[in-house]
């Protein structure tokens, strides 16, 4: 299997298990996560995915930070380091930062072959032919334009993106706030748009992915969602 199929009528979330289901071996992967993140933690189980398995590293800035800003995702940069070294032991497929953001900040290195969220979501985006999007993220409006930005260059078209300013305490968002946000988006926009990206592995909206894809008619793809995508394509023997 060479490409994987946009996911529209079906949805993200079914795609997600038609690969999981053709998987040819177990994917093992590795996981980098920001120390204050609680929601990817509770979202990757309940994916569903019998045919991966992620293996969890914490991620402690020297700053002790858990504001976006420059030297919180500096610090993770920094902390990746010592989080490969302590998966060295297990036979990975993938390492991963489960953190979007890191993806387009910059001056944030990367231990070679490690790559981020954001990347997991230009990937599935990429494969699956969906080239224009609306972005929906909890960050301040500079973040959000900034992910806007790092996806145009990606090929990635975003035709509106709305925030709610947050700087902290993604865990506290509310599934109300998020569908209030997503419903800020202008109609003609999410008419003409392939998907609708909720960007961030920090805030809780995997159980709102079936119903918003119902309601919008379009694919709806999460941070969280994008990671298992990348696992289930692995497992699947799928390469964009």
């Amino acid at each position: 299997m060479e490409n994987a199929l946009p996911p529209l009528p079906d949805g993200t979330l079914n795609l997600l298990a038609s690969l999981d289901a053709a998987a040819v071996r177990t994917a093992r992967v590795g996981i980098l996560l920001p120390w204050a993140n609680v929601a990817v933690e509770a979202e990757l189980p309940r994916l569903g995915l019998v045919n991966t398995v992620f293996h969890h590293a914490r991620l402690v800035p020297a700053a002790r930070g858990t504001a976006i800003d420059a030297s919180f995702w500096e610090g993770l940069c920094a902390a990746s380091l010592d989080a490969v070294d302590s998966l060295s032991h297990v036979p990975l497929d993938s390492v991963i930062l489960a953190c979007t953001s890191a993806g387009f900040a910059e001056g944030c290195p990367l231990p070679i072959g490690v790559v981020t969220a954001f990347d997991a979501l230009v990937d599935t985006l990429a494969i699956s032919n969906l080239h224009r999007v609306v972005l929906v993220t909890p960050y301040p409006a500079a973040v959000t334009r900034a992910e806007s930005a790092a996806l145009a260059e990606a090929g990635i078209s975003v035709l509106a993106g709305v925030g709610l300013g947050l700087v902290d305490g993604y865990p506290d968002v509310t599934r109300d706030q998020v569908r209030a946000l997503v419903n800020q988006l202008p109609a003609a926009a999410v008419r003409e748009a392939d998907a609708v990206v909720l960007s961030c592995t920090g805030w809780h909206t995997l159980s709102l992915i079936s119903a918003l894809q119902r309601r919008l008619g379009r694919p709806v793809l999460s941070s969280n969602l994008a990671i298992g995508l990348m696992a289930a394509r692995i497992s699947a023997g799928v390469t964009a």
